[in-house]
């Protein structure tokens, strides 16, 4: 009866050590899920603030350089030394120096061969999650790898035309330039001589 009564409590004792092994390992389950799902909450925060802050960056270089070379016979961009010349009174182009938000540091700059800063990256070699939908400063963002080759510049590769789109195999037909006498038919045809009215003779 003795030896009974002791097994049941050694079977008893073993069933709550595996309920509890069983609890740890469902809540270290949980907790990896749950720490997952906040970086990328973070991470997609941190994206946001990167397109918000770089692209007025961006603008902020448009705009000094239309300012500063305003006036002037020479050509070409103009561009600042530091960001901090940006935000110098009495007209700043930007309200503070930014830090990258992906690594909360220095951006890497984009000079520009006078020397100036005609761009700026972030560091991170991070992939970010948005590849499409961009907002049309910044459309050439689209399908890059990582942030480092998110570039906000001036000039921006996005302020190109686009060119439009022609279908493979199909090239674009001339327009044929209109000469009296003649009308175009629809489709593209050529040219069509119009019947001219014959004038009757003139009597003596």
């Amino acid at each position: 009866m003795v030896i009974s009564r002791q097994h049941y409590r050694m079977n008893e004792r073993g069933v709550t050590y595996l309920m509890l092994m069983f609890v740890i390992v469902l809540i270290g389950i949980t907790t990896t899920a749950a720490a997952k799902q906040w970086k990328v909450i973070v991470q997609r925060e941190l994206e946001a603030d990167l397109l918000a802050k770089g692209i007025e960056i961006q603008n902020a270089l448009a705009f000094y350089s239309a300012t500063i070379k305003a006036g002037r016979v020479m050509p070409g961009e103009v561009y600042p030394q530091t960001l901090v010349d940006l935000t110098r009174l009495p007209k700043p182009f930007l309200r503070k120096v930014y830090l990258d938000p992906m690594g909360r540091g220095e951006w890497e700059y984009l000079r520009a061969p006078t020397g100036g800063i005609m761009g700026v990256r972030s560091k991170s070699l991070a992939k970010p999650f948005r590849q499409h939908d961009f907002p049309l400063a910044v459309r050439h963002f689209e399908g890059r790898a990582t942030y480092h080759d998110w570039v906000f510049q001036h000039p921006s590769p996005s302020s190109a035309p686009i060119a439009p789109i022609v279908p493979p195999g199909i090239a674009p037909s001339p327009v044929a330039p209109s000469t009296p006498g003649s009308s175009i038919t629809p489709g593209g045809s050529a040219p069509v001589a119009q019947p001219t009215q014959e004038q009757p003779p003139m009597n003596p």
